[in-house]
């Protein structure tokens, strides 16, 4: 008798036990992380403005967390690994990264999945106006900042300098926006690469303190043959104006910026997400936190994805009139 009222505790323990546990499994895969970017990028506003627009902070079914990161690379490698739900990555690194042609990165990152596209990204280089730098190939022998290791921005910017010749004979340094800002107002800079929407706070704070100049990169582009090789990026101006001093449009090329998701998220969830954020409210919403999301439209909720989309996004898009 005894044995059997102490097989009934251990079972009523464990049953319990079993309970107690059940709720916070539950509460943890609801967390959903949202792999932004570095302070003074636009990756972190999108991240952060998705986290804090009202009908997803009231969500029942998953909580949002917005999370900085390097940016592109180091969102697009998290979210194939599933530590982050959703990031916002370069469309021209998640083609790479699909076919394993990363530079130094052979892995195939196949569990990314677009979900939207958010806006286009120009590359933008930043000299001061007396400096005399006119073209890319004018940089060698200078100290130039080129994005957080890890970032897009730094990803591309080695892309195109290595392209052009002059990625080993620059002197590099490797930080975000805002401290590149900060290092050149101070001359410890003589030019910094951006690869983010305009306009930037980053090079709003350089006018500030420099008469800056924009480096004419579609020129380098379009001589050096650029787009035959990498055919992802597309031409742009920067719009005269953008920028306290530069009074003519500047010629550079851009990339897509993509929300995407990691291949396990439910279908749900992402179809929901968009359904949210993808209304007159949501959009306008997002436009709010930042002139550059003026782009989001249902209308160009597809543009500039090459690679495959997730369910969610699929269903989603399809009921549009998208796809």
């Amino acid at each position: 008798m005894k044995m059997n009222r102490r097989s009934v505790l251990i079972a009523t323990a464990a049953l319990l036990s079993c309970a107690l546990a059940i709720p916070s499994v539950s509460l943890a895969a609801k967390r959903i992380v949202f792999g932004g970017g570095p302070a003074g990028g636009t990756f972190q506003v999108v991240a952060n403005s998705i986290q804090t627009y009202g009908p997803v902070k009231k969500s029942k079914d998953y909580k949002v967390k917005a999370q900085s990161s390097a940016g592109s690379v180091e969102n697009l490698r998290k979210v194939n690994q599933g530590k982050m739900q959703f990031g916002v990555v370069y469309s021209g690194h998640v083609y790479l990264g699909r076919e394993g042609k990363l530079k130094n990165d052979t892995k195939k990152y196949e569990d990314v999945l677009a979900v939207a596209y958010l806006y286009g990204a120009p590359a933008q280089l930043v000299a001061r106006k007396d400096s005399g730098i006119k073209s890319t190939k004018d940089l060698d022998g200078k100290k130039v900042g080129v994005g957080n290791a890890g970032s897009g921005a730094f990803a591309n910017c080695e892309l195109f300098f290595t392209h052009m010749g002059v990625w080993d004979k620059i002197e590099r340094n490797a930080m975000g926006y805002n401290d590149a800002a900060n290092a050149f107002g101070n001359n410890q800079l003589d030019a910094f690469w951006l690869f983010t929407a305009f306009p930037s706070g980053a090079v709003i704070m350089a006018a500030q303190t420099n008469d800056i100049e924009l480096v004419d990169l579609g020129k380098d582009a379009t001589e050096s043959g650029f787009y035959d090789k990498y055919p992802y990026f597309t031409k742009l101006e920067i719009p005269a104006g953008t920028y306290k001093g530069v009074d003519e449009p500047v010629p550079s090329f851009q990339d897509s910026a993509l929300w995407v998701a990691n291949s396990k998220v439910p279908d749900e969830v992402v179809y929901d997400l968009l359904s949210k954020i993808y209304t007159e409210e949501g959009l306008a919403y997002m436009r709010g936190q930042k002139k550059t999301f003026k782009e989001m439209a249902v209308e160009t909720g597809a543009n500039g994805i090459v690679t495959p989309m997730h369910p969610g996004a699929e269903k989603f898009w399809k009921e549009k009139g998208i796809l």
